[in-house]
């Protein structure tokens, strides 16, 4: 009753998982993923215990194909099982068990597993990997979701639409670098989830996204004094201050601003 892509980054360092389904609040069930290790997706009668055993396995350095058949040999329930696994390197891996339904299977290639069940046909899964074939080059989140959303495009879930889950993991990329998780995304029962997951993403890259060097802006001269106006106009002493009210404290650089943030401040 889901389909899912399971990914890593070109460099290697980014790993997670997107998922949607006609199903309440699918992250709360489906992806696991731990920097530096891997990510999994458990799905159709979800097994939840292969999220805790399926990372364990990763670190072993036991590659993903290993993993799928160490989890499901232990499983007796296997048949109604989907699950999809991608380690720090390599080939991803992705199984369907013999009783899940129609229209159900998967794909997988380096660093990637795609695979979905109760979907309108083979088009959803094969759309979501020339979708992520084709998007080489942009973030592992924004490569996830336009996955899902050529899958949604095609079809997606024969039932329909309810909930979609976005989720990566990447050393040092949490707030203020203080832990692993790059993106917890949910839209948890919504008419259009997978939509809805693009609108998050965008505010997530405005909140939350690194400056991009290149294009900040020197505080010095007239720019300078333009900053001190509108923050003494709106009531504020200095620019940390009014960032931190705006949640845009991870865009704040020593003695330069970064052109989203002064666009924001100009917005008032």
């Amino acid at each position: 009753m889901t389909f899912s892509i399971v990914g890593r980054s070109s460099d290697g360092q980014s790993l997670g998982v997107a998922v949607a389904s006609k199903f309440l609040a699918v992250g709360a069930a489906v992806p696991a993923a731990e920097a530096g290790v891997g990510a999994l997706a458990t799905q159709a009668l979800a097994n939840l215990a292969y999220r805790a055993q399926g990372l364990a396995l990763l670190r072993t350095g036991t590659a993903a194909a290993d993993v799928i058949a160490g989890l499901t040999a232990a499983d007796g329930g296997r048949a109604h099982r989907q699950l999809g696994v991608v380690g720090p390197a390599g080939d991803g891996a992705t199984f369907t068990g013999d009783e899940c339904f129609a229209w159900a299977g998967g794909v997988a290639g380096d660093g990637y597993a795609i695979q979905g069940n109760i979907l309108a046909g083979p088009e959803v899964v094969a759309e979501m990997e020339r979708a992520w074939l084709g998007s080489e080059g942009l973030s592992l989140p924004r490569r996830l979701h336009a996955a899902l959303a050529a899958g949604d495009a095609a079809g997606g879930d024969r039932r329909g639409r309810q909930s979609a889950a976005l989720f990566t993991v990447r050393r040092g990329a949490g707030y203020g670098g203080m832990s692993d998780t790059e993106v917890d995304l949910r839209v948890d029962d919504d008419p259009d989830p997978v939509g809805r997951m693009g609108g998050l993403i965008d505010l997530w890259e405005l909140y939350f996204g690194k400056p991009d060097p290149a294009t900040l802006l020197p505080l010095e001269g007239e720019l300078a004094a333009e900053v001190a106006r509108r923050l003494e106009a709106l009531g504020y002493a200095d620019l940390d201050a009014w960032a931190g009210v705006e949640n845009l404290e991870e865009r704040m650089v020593a003695g330069a601003i970064d052109p989203l943030v002064l666009e924001r401040l100009r917005d008032g």
